[in-house]
């Protein structure tokens, strides 16, 4: 089996690694020989995050892999994410650790259905959440993070008319602090829908003086019990500027190992999923692993790459999104 044919089955190379092999320094020497930085979402593990360049939520990805200097971008995330490193930096190589790293958001809204779905909207512009393919940016106008989607769409003029995509419970959460009437795509994060609100409850019974942060991808019940909602950063930062101890966190839980690291005297509980499993982890986020970004590199495969058609449509509604969010100093 050839590495492309591995790739296509597994996602990923595979080879034997000797246990005795510092994969951090050995990562550090391949990034130095070839010019290459490690961006890391914060949904990644926690040893990842550690060895990462950049550590950040889309925004603030989409935003380093535009300004990178480096030959080759290893970007430790979901395949969306390495997509749009590739749609901003098209000359720069971009590594995937395992390719088969995907979205459970993106996979709700397939490309050929949201295009019908537009046409029934002629006179709408359409604005896309950054966790969907490169083919759906190629048939938005604007692109959006959790970051930045309220004041987006507060951007634009009153009467625009406006499709939102893919996420129902984003769109649902920027229509309220808007004010805004849009038509939404019935697309969801399956880690976003889980978490369960009497559970929540009984949790914070037992911590009465914790605070509730949840991401804008839960649903409208959650949100309704939750003392802070954002993206990401925006929840890692309340963490750390507020005075509150005790924090009971409802999004991917990734996130808790940068809290933990900023605010080493609070205490940060995962919120409870309304199912058996007792953690928040994207499936799809923890396909990386350190080995696998380490032979990613050695190797330089997985390499995403984007039809050049498909890179000259998506870029303009992501610098779109970047060009709003520079001037509203986002």
């Amino acid at each position: 089996m050839n590495i492309a044919e591995e790739i296509n089955l597994k996602g990923f190379v595979e080879e034997p690694i000797d246990p005795t092999l510092d994969l951090y320094a050995e990562i550090d020497r391949l990034k130095k020989e070839k010019n290459a930085v490690i961006l890391a979402h914060y949904y990644q593990e926690g040893d990842i995050q550690d060895i990462a360049d950049y550590i950040g939520d889309s925004l603030g990805l989409s935003q380093q892999a535009a300004k990178t200097d480096a030959s080759v971008i290893v970007f430790a995330g979901v395949h969306f994410m390495a997509e749009t490193a590739k749609i901003l930096s098209p000359d720069k190589k971009v590594l995937l650790p395992d390719a088969k790293a995907g979205c459970s958001l993106s996979d709700s809204c397939p490309p050929h259905l949201f295009k019908k779905f537009k046409e029934k909207y002629p006179d709408h512009l359409v604005i896309t959440y950054v966790n969907c393919t490169a083919e759906l940016k190629a048939l938005s106008d604007i692109v959006c993070t959790s970051s930045n989607a309220v004041q987006i769409v507060n951007s634009l003029p009153a009467d625009q008319k406006i499709i939102f995509g893919p996420d129902k419970n984003l769109g649902a959460y920027v229509m309220k602090k808007t004010g805004r009437d849009m038509v939404l795509w019935n697309g969801a994060c399956m880690v976003h829908e889980i978490f369960a609100r009497e559970k929540i409850t009984k949790l914070q019974q037992r911590h009465p003086d914790a605070k509730f942060l949840a991401h804008p991808e839960c649903e409208q019940s959650i949100l309704e019990m939750a003392d802070y909602i954002g993206s990401t950063t925006g929840l890692l930062n309340y963490t750390i500027n507020s005075p509150a101890k005790e924090f009971i966190v409802a999004t991917e839980s990734g996130i808790i190992h940068q809290m933990e690291k900023a605010n080493p005297d609070k205490t940060f509980i995962p919120a409870p999923p309304n199912n058996t499993c007792a953690c928040n982890d994207c499936p799809h986020m923890k396909r990386n692993t350190l080995e696998k970004l380490y032979l990613c590199l050695k190797n330089e495969q997985p390499e995403i790459d984007v039809p050049t058609e498909i890179i000259e449509r998506a870029r303009l509604p992501i610098e779109r999104m970047l060009d709003i969010s520079a001037k509203l100093g986002l």
